[in-house]
């Protein structure tokens, strides 16, 4: 079965993600080609580490070829943004990726883009799932035969997306600070990217987890605080400036400060926005999820600008982001990209921006976030994810989205939403989410509210009330 969430195609090695599944969702996806006369130009594809992303690359270069489509494979472990980076500069129409990208390591997947290098709209991936409805053969070539025909060429776009990151950063302040850094790319893709970047900007570099590990070293590959405990020791023990940690395939950062906090996504977005305004001098708008800090509403409110709230996926940032000229847009998953770039998460262009961001403003992450928690007030999140039995989806989806029940807040509720899932917000500025994944089996409740306190409450009275 393909279907897809949020972020693409996501299912179980073996299970669902099998080579019948990928080379079907491609016929389905080649037909859907062919009718909008968007067949004549390559399909960009490349792969992460992942257990069978090579293969399931070549497995989909053969349906392609097959089908008479160009492809032009970046045939080497890539990051997510330079497989979307190259969709961008070769004004592809399609183009893919074969990860799945902070998933527990028994998932793969694959990720669909669109011109521009974005995410596949929902339109889109609609449409390839109807078209799968309606394949009765599957043409393929042997991929060797493919090489030979031309019909899969291999390309290698790493040194025009490492010199457009280079172009858009102030590589002098940088390299007048020589920071010192530690990565943890998680047993990824992001180390030959950020060390190529970091090293020619004079920066002092040590890497750690960086071995070929389709097990990522038994942790889920998602930088938070609770995988990147290593990191935040290595920091503080060996005096770094900064500790960065990606995802499998690159797309999302988290943070370790000089003094080892977790410095949270939301946090990282908020310190971004405050960067670009008042020290880059870039004016207009931020657009987030829901389930993102309502700091930036505040920010953009303080800049006479204005804070666009979307559902969860990061096809919906990049829409809003080109429909207001935004200046940044991301998740408090830990994506993001600003105005000028891909229209698409990039952890590698993050970081580097962040460390640009310490090198102009001659700051600790620390300080510059303490003087916006005292300029906008204090706010925190708790994050919760819970599993459930397949037979309980259906009475929970009742309970919160047609029956609209809810529990009893201690709060004032001033708004609830039912734009992605259930958002119900609080007179005091704080908010609560409930609502499924798009590419796990479990149900997310978060809240942010000024006090820890408050949203470990929120999140608890609900997770009662929904008895999971």
């Amino acid at each position: 079965m393909v279907k897809f969430g949020t972020g693409g195609w996501r299912a179980i090695i073996g299970e669902d993600f099998t080579k019948q599944n990928i080379q079907l969702l491609v016929q389905a996806l080649c037909d859907e080609m062919r009718e909008s006369g968007k067949d004549d130009k390559p399909v960009i594809i490349g792969y992460d580490r992942r257990f069978l992303s090579d293969i399931g690359a070549q497995w989909m270069c053969e349906v392609f070829a097959g089908n008479g489509i160009k492809v032009e494979l970046i045939d080497k472990n890539s990051p997510t943004p330079i497989i979307m980076f190259e969709v961008k500069n070769k004004e592809a129409y399609y183009g893919a990726a074969v990860t799945a990208s902070h998933n527990p390591a028994l998932y793969n997947g694959i990720k669909i883009f669109t011109k521009g290098g974005r995410d596949a709209s929902m339109e889109t991936t609609d449409l390839i799932e109807k078209h799968i409805t309606k394949v009765k053969n599957v043409s393929s070539m042997d991929f060797d035969e493919a090489l030979e025909k031309n019909l899969v060429v291999k390309i290698d776009p790493f040194n025009k997306y490492i010199d457009t990151i280079l172009s858009m950063i102030n590589g002098d302040a940088i390299r007048s600070r020589n920071l010192r850094i530690l990565l943890d790319p998680m047993y990824g893709v992001s180390k030959t990217s950020l060390q190529t970047i970091l090293l020619t900007l004079r920066c002092d570099l040590e890497v750690i987890n960086d071995r070929h590990d389709t097990l990522f070293g038994g942790r889920l590959p998602s930088p938070s605080a609770e995988t990147l405990t290593h990191l935040k020791q290595l920091v503080v023990e060996d005096g770094y400036d900064i500790g960065i940690g990606t995802d499998g395939d690159a797309d999302r950062l988290g943070v370790i400060d000089d003094e080892g906090r977790f410095i949270h996504p939301n946090e990282i977005l908020a310190l971004l926005y405050y960067y670009l305004y008042n020290n880059k001098g870039w004016k207009g708008d931020v657009v987030r999820n829901l389930a993102t800090t309502h700091l930036l509403d505040d920010m953009a409110a303080d800049f006479g600008t204005t804070c666009h709230e979307v559902p969860v996926g990061f096809k919906h940032i990049s829409s809003a982001m080109e429909r207001t000229n935004a200046v940044i847009g991301g998740e408090s998953s830990g994506g993001l990209t600003i105005r000028g770039h891909i229209k698409g998460k990039d952890g590698i262009f993050a970081a580097t921006l962040l460390i640009e961001m310490i090198c102009v403003t001659d700051k600790k992450i620390s300080e510059i976030l303490n003087e916006i928690y005292d300029k906008y007030g204090y706010r925190s999140m708790v994050e919760n994810a819970y599993s459930f039995k397949a037979s309980q989806k259906q009475s929970l989806m009742k309970l919160l989205y047609e029956d609209k029940a809810l529990p009893e807040f201690p709060y004032e509720i001033v708004k609830v939403s039912y734009m992605d899932g259930l958002k119900v917000y609080f007179a005091n500025k704080g908010w609560l989410i409930a609502r499924f994944s798009g590419t796990e089996p479990v149900l997310r409740v978060f809240s942010e509210m000024p006090e820890k306190e408050d949203a470990e409450k929120a999140c608890g009275i609900m997770k009662d009330f929904l008895e999971v």
